[in-house]
């Protein structure tokens, strides 16, 4: 499984929310290109960037902090917020992200999303599924739709989407452990889609999605909760910031494996 910690950029700042809440936001590093050296000396290969200035407004905004990381690291870095134009992708891209997220695209203009898809590879373009309620969460989480996560995910990945970020947005700040169960049905869905030949052989089934879990993650039990249901990888905030998981930590998971 994949450890992915995440940098969130308001005004060029590495800051966290609370749910989603603009009106919650703790600044933790005024520099997100040294927290992301930091990640890379302690073994970390991932990074999940988020343009929350960009999911607000619905155009991508801090591109250049993607390019200083991109330019400063070895990270492989998946980037996402207000990606909601061709040119904005195409900037995402430039600036060196490896894959990017599409959350309000994909809820807001399906076409869109899968011309993407198509046009860029499964292997580059992972769909945003954040949900309250169990109900898609789109716009920075600002608004949520009356679209049911799961067979919402199931739609997609029978059209091709092989990455999949989820939050339970009731989770995200908060500390208090992941949705696990919520995972663990995503992961049984994405199983009912492969063939009866295909479900003798669990392992292949499961990798028919590539799903990321987000939220509500606040020691190293709950990543190996998360390892437990099966995801890809597990993207950690909040406690890494509020010193709940170490650096350490996580560099000697990433060791083991």
């Amino acid at each position: 499984m994949r450890i992915i910690p995440a940098i969130d950029i308001i005004d060029g700042k590495c800051v966290r929310l609370t749910q989603g809440r603009f009106t919650e936001k703790i600044e933790y590093a005024s520099d997100p290109t040294e927290m992301a050296q930091r990640f890379q000396d302690h073994g970390v290969q991932f990074l999940h960037l988020v343009d929350l200035d960009g999911a607000r407004t619905g155009r991508i905004t801090n591109y250049k902090t993607l390019e200083r990381i991109a330019t400063a690291t070895d990270l492989t870095i998946d980037f996402g917020g207000g990606l909601s134009m061709d040119e904005d992708i195409r900037i995402a891209f430039e600036c060196g992200a490896t894959q990017v997220t599409g959350g309000s695209i994909a809820a807001k203009e399906e076409e869109t999303f899968l011309r993407w898809l198509n046009q860029y590879g499964s292997d580059k373009i992972i769909l945003g599924a954040d949900a309250r309620n169990e109900k898609i969460a789109v716009t920075g989480w600002q608004d949520t739709t009356e679209t049911k996560l799961i067979p919402y995910i199931q739609g997609y990945v029978q059209k091709g989407v092989q990455y999949v970020i989820s939050t339970d947005i009731a989770k995200d700040g908060m500390l208090q452990g992941p949705a696990t169960d919520t995972y663990r049905a995503i992961l049984e869905t994405a199983n009912s889609l492969v063939s009866s030949e295909e479900q003798t052989d669990k392992e292949a089934a499961v990798m028919n999605i590539h799903l990321i879990a987000s939220g509500g993650i606040s020691n190293m039990d709950d990543v190996l909760a998360i390892e437990e249901v099966g995801c890809e990888g597990v993207i950690i905030g909040k406690a890494i910031y509020e010193n709940r998981i170490r650096l350490k930590e996580l560099e000697n998971f990433i060791l083991e494996k």
